[in-house]
């Protein structure tokens, strides 16, 4: 046999042997030279509303120093539509392997569930990374409205079929969640107008067209400053440190109500335990970066990095929370 095939042939078998080996390997084994690479290319985030909107800017703040961090491109994919079903229904499909991850709320990873049928559980399908953001929410009306003062607004919302609707960044989010407990503690008769984001709502609260909004502060503060929007109350346990003047639900007269908003990443579910710490280190590593912070502060919202465990319990206990509200509204999926 000529040297030069006995040589190559040799190498062939060898190939073949090394291949048939590895095959034979646990998946944890085979996936782990991919996982110490990781990431090897750009990082998706979806997001499940409309650019514009507060999960949308939250996002787009942390990409820079998430790109530097990951040394990877890092982009942002808005799919908005059905309080952001859309999107975690397309994390639950995604290939494991770190590079599309979510940014999600207390609507699509806590509320949904209780209120549509659904072809992914968002508990098992998803993996928590790392909560992002926790902030109350802020009601505000258009600054011509003959609505003055919060007693203005239960005055006119109390009454027979009231033109006081109130509208949201969609169903089960946390402004729909803060209205819809609201109407329970003071008996009102105003209905709620969801929309595909935060954004388009406060398009038509400016344009006359909406009556109010339970906003988020990053799609308020702005609009309050320049004095277009009459903020009211705010929905958290204690006064959002963007709008210090402006009183909490609990202090006007219902003590206790608090409905807390916030944002977390998540990866699907089969992600392996070394790129999820990867990802929850880069996140974490964001949201403490001494920029971030201040951008996000600045829009009235508290930056609260975690470990995936600690996330994953406070999603769940969320879940339990509003699960019992939707059930007590009657609440409706899209």
């Amino acid at each position: 046999m000529p040297l030069t095939f006995a040589f190559v042939r040799r190498n062939a078998l060898l190939t073949v042997a090394l291949l048939a080996a590895q095959s034979l390997l646990p998946a944890h084994a085979q996936t782990s030279a991919a996982d110490s690479n990781f990431p090897s290319q750009s990082i998706k985030i979806l997001v499940g509303f409309a650019p514009g909107g507060s999960s949308d800017t939250v996002a787009r703040i942390m990409v820079p120093k998430l790109t530097e961090l990951f040394k990877q491109n890092v982009v942002i994919d808005n799919k908005p539509g059905a309080g952001g079903n859309i999107a975690t229904d397309l994390l639950t499909k995604a290939t494991p392997d770190g590079h599309t991850i979510m940014l999600g709320t207390v609507g699509s990873l806590s509320v949904n569930q209780h209120m549509n049928k659904l072809n992914y559980d968002p508990v098992t399908d998803t993996a928590a990374l790392s909560l992002c953001v926790v902030f109350s929410n802020v009601l505000v009306v258009n600054s011509a409205s003959d609505v003055k003062t919060f007693d203005d607004y239960l005055k006119q919302a109390r009454q027979e079929n009231s033109k006081m609707s109130f509208g949201s960044s969609g169903i089960g989010g946390g402004g729909h969640l803060a209205g819809e407990l609201l109407k329970i503690a003071a008996n009102l008769n105003n209905q709620h107008v969801a929309y595909r984001g935060g954004a388009p709502a406060m398009n038509d609260l400016l344009g006359g067209v909406l009556p109010s909004i339970f906003s988020s502060p990053t799609d308020a503060v702005q609009h309050i400053q320049t004095g277009k929007l009459r903020p009211l109350v705010t929905t958290g346990a204690k006064r959002l440190e963007a709008l210090p003047n402006v009183p909490t639900i609990a202090e006007s007269g219902f003590p206790g109500f608090e409905a807390t908003n916030w944002y977390a990443f998540a990866a699907p579910a089969k992600t392996s335990p070394e790129v999820i710490k990867r990802l929850n280190a880069a996140l974490v590593a964001t949201l403490k970066d001494p920029g971030v912070v201040a951008q996000l502060r600045k829009l009235g919202l508290e930056p609260t990095p975690t470990t995936p465990a600690e996330a994953a319990r406070y999603i769940k206990a969320e879940s339990d929370k509003w699960g019992s509200v939707v059930r007590k509204a009657n609440i409706k999926g899209s």
